[in-house]
């Protein structure tokens, strides 16, 4: 049984600005973990990406890319996958546009063609992309990056009713199955799981944040975050850089 849990975005929020977690941070999530306090990781990123991460925290619960891949203990509660249908109409639709596509699943990551924007994220994000465009056909994709700084609405319009699009950055569109966010993700992870008993806090930054604000009892917002994400918060910590989580949670006494 646990006294409460606590989800935490990743970038701008439980990582610093060099995407390493403070050991302050790391000894504040062990503090929690002694007294019955259930620490999950909600992110856009996928589950191959932040395994070091896990590792270091002794995390086993997930809310990843955007609500699309969830779970628990280490093992698998829920994967929303996107149908090959879907798959290949956006292939093609953003080969017409020029786009390039990036294809994700809890494992690994294939891209449609590189250029520079996908260069740059990647290098961001410490990954090596690949180019393999036929590597969706034959494998499970959940999660999706179009790539491009300006066409949110041609495709929203265009795949309205199929995929959720949101702009988590300014090279490129997140992209999950229509529906499913972090909010329908910490949902699913509570049923589930047998977890809906437990106050629930949230840690976030970002727009990707705000409906994981609206689904937890207490969310929280860090000071480097985006106004809509402050103004939607019960309280702002400090940034990222200056212990915001540390901070926060000893706000709310979830530790000493």
């Amino acid at each position: 049984m646990y006294h409460a849990i606590v989800f935490f975005d990743l970038d701008g929020t439980l990582f610093d600005d060099n995407k390493n977690v403070l050991p302050t941070s790391v000894a504040a999530i062990h503090e929690m973990q002694q007294h019955h306090i259930l620490p999950v990781i909600a992110t856009g990123r996928n589950i191959f990406e932040i395994q070091s991460i896990l590792d270091t925290t002794h995390i086993g619960a997930v809310v990843s890319a955007n609500g699309s891949y969830v779970q628990y203990q280490g093992k698998r509660l829920a994967a929303a996958n996107i149908p090959i249908s879907t798959l290949k109409a956006i292939t093609t639709f953003a080969k017409q546009q020029g786009d390039p596509v990036g294809y994700f699943n809890n494992q690994g990551f294939r891209l449609s063609q590189a250029n520079q924007d996908t260069q740059d994220n990647f290098n961001l994000l410490r990954l090596s992309a690949v180019v393999d465009p036929d590597w969706y056909l034959t494998h499970d994709i959940n999660f999706l990056n179009i790539f491009n700084r300006d066409k949110e609405k041609i495709y929203q319009r265009e795949f309205a009713g199929q995929l959720t699009l949101v702009r988590n950055n300014p090279r490129a569109l997140d992209t999950m199955v229509m529906g499913i966010t972090k909010q329908t993700g910490i949902r699913t992870l509570l049923k589930t799981a047998g977890l809906q008993d437990a106050k629930t806090y949230a840690f976030g930054d970002g727009l990707n944040d705000l409906q994981m604000f609206d689904e937890v009892d207490v969310p929280i917002a860090m000071s480097n975050g985006v106004f809509q994400a402050k103004n939607k918060a019960t309280y702002v910590t400090t940034s990222n850089m200056t212990d915001g989580i540390v901070n926060g949670l000893r706000h709310f006494g979830l530790i000493q």
